[in-house]
Formats: structure tokens, sequence, C-alpha cells
């Protein structure tokens, strides 16, 4: 089994939000993790949020299974109605089409890393906080204009 040098691989901060939705996740570094492995069916990234940022836009996703394991640090998982602390070992798992919001905060002092599993085809999904969904298109407002 080969093993991946995290190391190696550049990591990005890059995002497609368009303006202001971008500036939560500035402090959101990833590296892709499955292209490397030469995994084609699922997606995995390793992921560090520094404090004060934010994985992503809460959101559900129509055609993905979501899986995500804190390794160190801690964040908060905000979804619809709740929050919960998030520490390492700890394990969420969003299944496809189940229109659950979700995303996490970094609002500690101290960096937070966590791996990021997917599967499935990215069939889009939306963002129940902004009016923004995604879908083969891009980013759209949810009536469907770009």
């Amino acid at each position: 089994m080969p093993r991946l040098d995290i190391e190696a691989i550049p990591p990005s901060n890059g995002t497609g939000y368009p303006a202001p939705f971008d500036t939560a996740v500035e402090g959101r570094w990833w590296r892709r993790l499955a292209p490397v492995g030469g995994l084609t069916e699922m997606g995995a990234s390793h992921v560090v949020l520094k404090p004060g940022a934010w994985s992503s836009q809460r959101h559900w996703h129509e055609g993905e299974d979501e899986l995500l394991v804190m390794l160190s640090g801690e964040a908060v998982l905000v979804e619809d109605d709740s929050r919960t602390v998030l520490r390492p070992g700890d394990i969420c798992a969003w299944a496809r089409g189940v229109r659950l919001g979700h995303h996490l905060r970094n609002e500690s002092d101290a960096d937070c890393v966590f791996i990021a599993v997917s599967a499935g085809r990215d069939a889009g999904g939306s963002y129940p906080d902004i009016d923004m969904m995604w879908n083969e298109q891009g980013y759209l407002h949810k009536d469907g204009t770009p």
C-alpha cells in the first residue's frame, strides 16, 4: 500500500466561491489526496483550518456522500439547528441528498486538521444561508441565474 507524503503535496487555499463568500475560507488550506494516490472513485482532502476560518459555506450535497475525520485541534460543526464541538478522533458522515446544511468553523486560537472524504457523483447542492447553489454549470443563484 503506497504511503502518501503529505508534505510533498502542495497546499492550496484556493476557492471558487465568488466574493463576498470567499472571505470566510481564506484560512482554509487543503491538499488533494485522492489524485496523488491514484484514486478515481472518491475524493479525499487533508484540510487545515487556521483560527477563524470556515471549512466552507454551510452546504449539503445532492449526489455525494461525505465523511470527515478530525485529526487535531478543535472545530465547531454548525448544522441547521445545532453546534457541536469536534475533537481528534471524532467522525461525521452526511449522506447524499440529505438537505442538512453543515460546515466547520475554527473558533479556537490554534489550527485544526481533518480529512474529508467524498464518494459519488457531484450533482450539485445548495447553501441554505445564502442565495447560492452549485451544479455542473458552476455557482448560481438559487433561481438558476449565474
